[in-house]
């Protein structure tokens, strides 16, 4: 029996098939399919929703235009991840240049995350608002690359296999990229991480890129 993964890599193989051949509504079918996940990455890799959405827009443009060469030796969605990556790290130093890269307590993906995390509990909300902040900062002011393999593995779900094969390097460099990571993330939230501060979407860089769950609960004993 395949698994969920197989059947989605399946799908997409058959899309980019029919999309190839000429069916415009397929390719259509993928950008309904990735679009959401496409967006998600390059919003946390450049921090503004605007440049997240021309992002989105310039990808799945660039994909389409190189769809004929696109042999699929990788799967469909790491060889989006790539051109998001790579049009992500050009917004971001983009953004350095104009000095637009200060985050506040508004920031476009503190506030996604919170319309996940806590969308009925404003008291929560305010105390959760602070620490992905600090999170945030620590995270934009990593090395891209290390901040990127972050976001994949994550945000993303990635694993470490798959997100080497995104960024184009071994597995040994993903996992030490999450142990820097992860140790610059945890000294951000300048708190031990606990069970009401950790939630589910953007607590991930501390739970999932920090500490296993089963530790969180031993520091609140």
């Amino acid at each position: 029996m395949s698994t969920p993964a197989q059947r989605e890599a399946a799908t997409a193989a058959l899309l980019v098939s029919r999309a190839k051949a000429g069916d415009a509504s397929a390719f259509g079918d993928l950008v309904r399919r990735y679009r959401k996940r496409i967006f998600a990455l390059a919003l946390h890799l450049s921090g503004s929703a605007s440049d997240a959405d021309d992002i989105v827009q310039d990808v799945f443009i660039r994909a389409y235009k190189a769809l004929p060469q696109f042999e699929g030796r990788s799967e469909f969605f790491t060889w989006m991840y790539r051109l998001t990556l790579n049009r992500a790290f050009d917004a971001r130093r983009s953004r350095v240049r104009r000095s637009e890269s200060s985050i506040d307590e508004y920031d476009p993906r503190i506030e996604a995350s919170l319309e996940v995390d806590l969308p009925n509990d404003p008291v929560k909300a305010a105390e959760l608002r602070q620490t992905y902040a600090r999170v945030l900062r620590a995270l934009d002011a990593l090395p891209p690359v290390m901040s990127a393999t972050v976001v994949l593995v994550a945000l993303q779900g990635l694993s470490h296999a798959e997100a080497a094969i995104v960024q184009g390097c071994p597995v040994g460099t993903i996992a030490w990229r999450m142990h820097e990571g992860r140790k610059r993330l945890l000294e951000a939230a300048d708190e031990k991480p606990r069970r009401h501060v950790v939630s589910e979407h953007l607590g991930r860089l501390l739970e999932e890129a920090g500490m296993p769950f089963r530790e969180l609960e031993l520091l609140e004993a």
